[in-house]
């Protein structure tokens, strides 16, 4: 099964710290909220500097999907440009600061129960399950894709050529 996820058709959601808004690709369980999502892929445009939202007991993997992002850490501080990801814990303190605006995709998943393996393709591959997202316009296995569409794949082989962001082995452990 194919099933294509239109960037037009996310909804703004507050950030839970309320210092923006994030639009929500997937979760799983299907409509699962904040508190009881076992993964959570979204996306968020960030043009103010300010802290993360806490989430114990959840992992991060963010990935600059365009712009440049400064996180700011009690120990470090690490600057993501376009294409560049960090994995980390949600539950640490962090802030993030646009160094030019900044679009940004968040996979979230349950410490212990869950994990993601997000990486780039910049060529042809073959996807069983999983989650594409595409940074430009194009044709997928007969799905036009606008930019930052995705499509959720399950059970299913798909040949992508040129997706930037693929998302799979979103698995139990």
């Amino acid at each position: 099964m194919i099933r294509h996820l239109p960037a037009a058709e996310r909804v703004a959601t507050p950030w839970k710290n309320g210092g923006g808004v994030t639009r929500e690709v997937a979760v799983f369980p299907i409509g699962a909220s904040m508190d009881d999502f076992l993964w959570r892929i979204s996306m968020a445009e960030v043009t103010e500097p300010g802290p993360f939202s806490l989430f114990a007991n959840i992992d991060r993997h963010l990935t600059v999907l365009s712009g440049s992002l400064r996180l700011e850490f009690s120990d470090r501080s690490v600057i993501l440009a376009t294409g560049e990801s960090l994995t980390f814990a949600g539950d640490v303190p962090v802030s993030g600061v646009p160094l030019a605006p900044v679009t940004d995709l968040n996979v979230m998943t349950r410490r212990g129960q869950m994990r993601a393996d997000v990486r780039r393709i910049d060529g042809e591959t073959a996807l069983q399950s999983g989650l594409l997202i595409v940074t430009g316009a194009q044709t997928v296995e007969g799905h036009a894709l606008k930019p930052f569409d995705a499509l959720m794949i399950a059970d299913e082989t798909l040949t992508a050529k040129g997706l930037v962001i693929a998302f799979h082995e979103i698995l139990r452990h």
